[in-house]
């Protein structure tokens, strides 16, 4: 203000920033009891409710780089709360009574959506991994966890020819044989995600390569810190 130099302020936008990343609020700036508030209804990003979103062909490596995250995050960021719903599980244990029509398809990406939700609803982090052959599902999925924290969804962008040469459970071999109908990216489609936050080209990178490019997103975006590069306090 020219009319008054000593006048202080942040915008808005500054405080956004400072609440996401935890970094010091100024007592001027408001009551503390008002800033102890805003940081409990905006907690710092490494505070949020965070799911980690895998998506791609039967074989392309999902659980298993999803499995190797896990391990490196309960390295890194042990105070956090790490949960991990692989589809094969979750059609065992959640949607066994589904087939694989689009439409069972599309309710069982839901349910998988909706327990993330919960779990980000309370500060945890859930790990999923699922083929999600469908854009609209996926949206659907996103939406429900972005009530509450943060979604991140990682394409495991490994060609079919790639998948078809791993086919450890035989499944291609049987989709080209005839004896399997519904198999994606052989008769049905596999719609790749318009906009994720990692793309990761499996078949080009080893296993933790891949989980070295997450930790890079989620490290640059606040979301854990590496020994030696602590995410910044707060008041």
């Amino acid at each position: 203000d020219p009319a008054n130099p000593n006048v202080r302020k942040i915008s808005g936008t500054e405080v956004r920033r400072r609440l996401q990343t935890g970094e010091h609020i100024p007592e001027w700036f408001s009551a503390p009891e008002v800033i102890k508030l805003l940081r409990i209804a905006h907690p710092p990003a490494h505070k949020q409710g965070m799911v980690l979103f895998f998506t791609g062909l039967s074989g392309s490596g999902k659980s298993t780089i999803a499995n190797a995250l896990l391990e490196r995050l309960l390295e890194v960021a042990e105070e956090r709360k790490v949960t991990v719903l692989d589809g094969d599980h979750v059609r065992h244990h959640l949607s066994s009574e589904l087939g694989f029509s689009r439409e069972h398809r599309d309710l069982n990406i839901q349910r998988i959506g909706y327990v993330a939700s919960e779990i980000a609803k309370h500060g945890g982090m859930a790990i999923c991994a699922a083929i999600a052959p469908y854009e609209d599902a996926r949206g659907v999925a996103r939406r429900l966890v972005e009530e509450h924290g943060k979604f991140i969804e990682i394409f495991v962008n490994t060609p079919l020819s790639h998948c078809e040469q791993r086919d450890r459970k035989g499944l291609y071999a049987k989709a080209r044989a005839g004896e399997l109908k519904g198999m994606t990216g052989i008769d049905d489609p596999y719609e790749a995600p318009l906009a994720c936050e990692i793309d990761l080209p499996s078949h080009e990178l080893a296993v933790h390569e891949s989980v070295d490019r997450i930790m890079d997103y989620l490290t640059e975006h606040g979301f854990v810190a590496l020994p030696g590069n602590p995410v910044k306090g707060g008041d």
